[in-house]
């Protein structure tokens, strides 16, 4: 199977959201008025006026649908949390909702029976991320099992409401001291020992962004050496580490027999001149556009992706422009298996913020058989995507059950950067017609 969990595709399909026009409730004692320049939500000329202190809307459930019209049978847009508030532009009449749809967005509707209206301003309520890129702190279940309880309260009492085994992964976004210990809640709503977790450590490697030119390469062994001549068995005149990342000035065939072709990474003129094995090195090649991209598209700087297999690397394009280049970690399996990232040209076909996913690696899947909340998740071949890994720090060598695997800066960085957009407090989107999905391409 592939990576993602069927429980995880089907994120989005949840939310068709029923029930009752709610009531709306009033607003706190000395609502601040709204600013001058905020215009106020618009109704259909025939239609109630919304409240005039209305400036939000809250959620009623864990997370609703967003959907591009209103309609219940509009194409779905995406998905928000219980925790957003979202903004409140407009509302008018349509079929599959008691009550009214409220715009939240462009091509954005959310049911008048999902939501609340409030007087707060609509916020964002996601944390900052954190230096190794991650939205939440993520742990794995030790050797020992842990016990994990949906009341934090009942705890004391022992009984868990669900017993997880070594190797569950799972992400805490708050923690709290009690019963002589600390105790992190996960994003699943449960209540877990952080003494029976343990920390995830994530790779902090980082691609960068480059401007029009991709003359860049990382090392891939813990070690490689460098050399003073276009030779293998020239001098040696030092080493370099894994992840640290050269330039790439001159390719040349080796003048030792067997050592293949040898790179320069010193700048021109320097001498003594500094050389490495191609080998030792990911680099990623400029790639000539796909033809699922006309000439128009090049023209006005269309987004896309190309992933590389031979290289294990990643460079995002504007048109005909490379500006961003990394190492991944793609299927293990050779082309036509089902551990295999498939070749071809795709558009993403729903983001989502976080995915739960199992059979992350097969080889260790008695270590990560089932991993809560994966971040950055960018489906584009079925139930293949390019999402951030915590897990491992394998980033240029194959390693994963066929998604496109990113150390969890680089994938946030993409996250942003293809299209459709997230909104903010947002944990799902899907393209429209005016933001079409990013086109990856697999070779």
């Amino acid at each position: 199977m592939r990576e993602a969990s069927v429980v995880a595709i089907g994120l989005l399909g949840a939310a068709l959201l029923g029930g009752v026009a709610h009531a709306q409730s009033q607003p706190p004692p000395q609502t601040p008025p709204r600013p001058a320049s905020v215009v106020p939500p618009w109704t259909a000329p025939d239609d109630l006026p919304l409240p005039a202190w209305a400036r939000s809307l809250a959620p009623r459930k864990d997370e609703i649908s967003v959907f591009q019209g209103p309609n219940g049978a509009a194409t779905r847009r995406g998905s928000v949390p219980s925790t957003t508030l979202l903004p409140l532009f407009g509302a008018r009449r349509g079929p599959g909702c008691t009550g009214r749809w409220f715009l939240v967005g462009p091509s954005s509707w959310v049911c008048g029976d999902a939501v609340d209206m409030r007087a707060e301003d609509a916020v964002r309520p996601d944390a900052p991320l954190a230096e190794d890129g991650l939205p939440f702190r993520y742990f794995f279940v030790g050797r020992e099992g842990a016990s994990a309880f949906l009341n934090l309260e009942t705890a004391e009492d022992g009984i868990s409401d669900q017993d997880l085994d070594p190797g569950f992964g799972v992400a805490v976004d708050s923690e709290r001291k009690a019963f002589g210990g600390t105790w992190g809640h996960t994003r699943k709503g449960e209540w877990i020992a952080l003494r029976e977790l343990v920390p995830a450590r994530p790779s902090l490697f980082h691609g960068g962004e480059v401007e029009g030119a991709v003359d860049l390469a990382w090392v891939v062994p813990d070690r490689a050496t460098v050399f003073a001549a276009a030779s293998g068995t020239a001098k040696k005149s030092g080493t370099r580490a894994r992840f640290d990342r050269v330039a790439v000035r001159e390719e040349r065939a080796s003048q030792a027999r067997g050592t293949g072709v040898m790179v320069r990474i010193s700048d021109d003129g320097v001498e003594p001149a500094e050389w490495m094995l191609a080998r030792d090195l990911a680099r990623p090649s400029i790639a000539t556009p796909p033809t699922e991209l006309d000439a128009a598209a090049m023209a006005r700087g269309e987004r896309w992706i190309d992933v590389e297999l031979a290289t294990q690397t990643l460079v995002a394009y504007e048109g005909t422009r490379p500006v961003f280049a990394t190492m991944v970690s793609t299927g293990l399996g050779p082309q036509g298996s089902d551990t295999a990232t498939p070749r071809g040209v795709h558009r993403i076909w729903v983001k989502l913020l976080t995915s739960t996913m199992d059979n992350l690696e097969h080889e260790e899947a008695e270590q990560h058989y089932s991993i809560e909340d994966v971040p950055y998740v960018q489906f584009f071949d079925k139930a293949v995507a390019l999402h951030g890994a915590f897990w491992h720090r394998s980033f240029g060598h194959v390693h994963s059950h066929g998604c496109v695997n990113l150390a969890p800066r680089d994938a946030a960085w993409l996250f942003a950067f293809t299209g459709p957009h997230v909104p903010a407090g947002w944990v799902a989107a899907l393209p429209t017609l005016s933001e079409p999905g990013t086109l990856i391409r697999v070779r």
